[in-house]
């Protein structure tokens, strides 16, 4: 991806006449027609959107109205009913566009056993790192320094989120799915997930983002998309 990846305390921000010279498509993800049916009733769709690169989408609608839904379509964990996904202008493969999507779920997949720095040196090795930055790094940017070494499942739900938001930072992923990350957040929390959203959309990387409610970016508005319950 033709971005550099910059943080907040060791990143390096690098650039070259070779990436400037060669940018990428413009449109990371696009849904034609995308439908999905329970029942053989609509629970969204057909929608027909696209995601820049660097640009957030902020998915809304009521309980019930498809927005887990949608992102685990994309995500590849349930079958679209009908309709098209590309990526960079092809039709979404999952199996080789591993790496590339990162789903944050309701369930953070964390190993409770495990502590932060052992969950994400596990996320390391199977899905690769970003430049420039390492687990502890990631950990000390979400303001998990302490509890690097402690087992997850004694930590608070909001630890349990920043540690997640760990991992979107660690790992090189394009496109962030990201359902209701503001969850069992406080406030400083919830300005830190602004903050890591806005970032990746700087550094060219692009996210769908689930809300029931409503939601101030630091800068500007996202565009958004309603899907009818």
């Amino acid at each position: 991806m033709d971005s550099p990846h910059r943080y907040w305390e060791n990143g390096t921000d690098r650039d070259s006449e070779a990436n400037r010279m060669v940018s990428p498509p413009p449109v990371l993800f696009e849904a034609r027609a995308l439908l999905f049916l329970r029942q053989d009733e609509p629970v969204f769709g057909p929608l027909d959107f696209h995601l820049d690169r660097g640009e957030i989408l902020l998915v809304e609608g009521d309980n019930g109205s498809g927005k887990t839904t949608l992102l685990r379509v994309i995500a590849g964990l349930l079958r679209a009913d009908g309709g098209s996904m590309h990526l960079d202008g092809q039709i979404l493969d999952h199996d080789s566009a591993q790496g590339r999507l990162l789903l944050l779920a309701h369930q953070l997949g964390l190993k409770g056993d495990l502590s932060p720095l052992e969950n994400l040196r596990v996320a390391v090795g199977l899905h690769g790192c970003r430049e420039h930055i390492t687990p502890r790094d990631a950990l000390r940017n979400v303001g998990l320094q302490g509890y690097e070494n402690e087992p997850v499942r004694q930590l608070s739900a909001g630890q349990k989120k920043r540690a997640a938001l760990a991992r979107l930072l660690l790992l090189p992923a394009e496109l962030w799915l990201l359902d209701e990350p503001f969850a069992n957040l406080d406030r400083e929390g919830i300005a830190l997930v602004n903050r890591v959203i806005e970032r990746h959309a700087e550094e060219g990387g692009a996210a769908l983002v689930t809300s029931h409610g409503a939601v101030t970016f630091l800068h500007g508005q996202p565009r958004r998309l309603r899907l009818a319950s």
